[in-house]
């Protein structure tokens, strides 16, 4: 579990998040929604110790982020795995060598003992058989899901994605929302996914926060999204046109 308590920060006199509480619940999918500049990149990055907010706690299980010292720290980062926007593979390495790469910088294991490690991640990613293979010779969803190996290869706690559907037709999103989904139940991993994409938010927003201006405006289950009043929430769920015709039609059936 994470827990974020108090939650300010700013960039010069614009204050960018505006005493942010809440909980990251662990074994869930937790989607941080909102429209661009509401805050969440930047609260995602307070999260994982990019930013250091000018107030406030960022708990992880009893262990305060925000003061916690270097050996604290880099403890806590060998618990989390980051799952990039763009995937952030190294065109140079194979698959093989990118998924490895966190533990080559983290642990003392053996080559074998890596290899099976990396071995069992592109399993879990349905990629097996791909190690030789370099980043540009595979689809941009296979990508994604070599990003998810390696994020996984440390057997995290917490995992952060960052627009894991950015870029992916329907099919591919629905496949990573599933694998995300599934890795995060199987493990009991406090997952934390920004995103704009509704059928996300819809499929697996097992606890769901929206953010507006900077500020906490609703959290809640993907169950309670359509039939909630809170205004912000109704305004940014019924923006897309797509989704409004879709929920008319599923209304008029019932």
């Amino acid at each position: 579990m994470i827990r974020a308590e108090n939650i300010f920060k700013r960039f010069g006199q614009q204050e960018v998040l505006k005493g942010i509480t809440t909980t990251f619940e662990a074994g869930k999918t937790n989607l941080v929604i909102g429209k661009s500049g509401s805050g969440k990149t930047v609260l995602l990055k307070v999260l994982v110790g990019l930013f250091k907010p000018e107030k406030g706690r960022v708990l992880f299980g009893d262990t305060d982020m925000v003061t916690a010292d270097k050996d604290t720290m880099r403890r806590l980062r060998m618990e989390v795995g980051m799952l990039f926007q763009g995937n952030a593979l190294f065109d140079s390495m194979t698959i093989e060598e990118n998924v490895r790469f966190p533990l080559d910088m983290f642990t003392h294991q053996t080559l074998k003992e890596k290899t099976d490690r990396v071995n069992y991640c592109l399993e879990r990613v349905s990629l097996e058989g791909v190690n030789k293979k370099f980043p540009s010779e595979i689809s941009g969803g296979m990508q994604k899901r070599v990003g998810i190996a390696r994020a996984i290869v440390l057997n995290p706690k917490y995992l952060f994605c960052d627009e894991p559907n950015s870029g992916l037709d329907p099919k591919t999103s629905i496949t990573i929302d599933d694998l995300i989904s599934g890795i995060t139940k199987d493990n009991n991993i406090t997952t934390v996914i920004n995103t704009h994409d509704m059928n996300s938010v819809m499929e697996i927003g097992e606890n769901i926060i929206l953010l507006e201006k900077g500020e906490l405006a609703w959290q809640g289950h993907k169950n309670e999204v359509l039939h909630d009043h809170n205004k912000i929430m109704h305004d940014f769920i019924f923006a897309s046109p797509f989704l409004q015709k879709l929920i008319d039609q599923v209304q008029h059936k019932i």
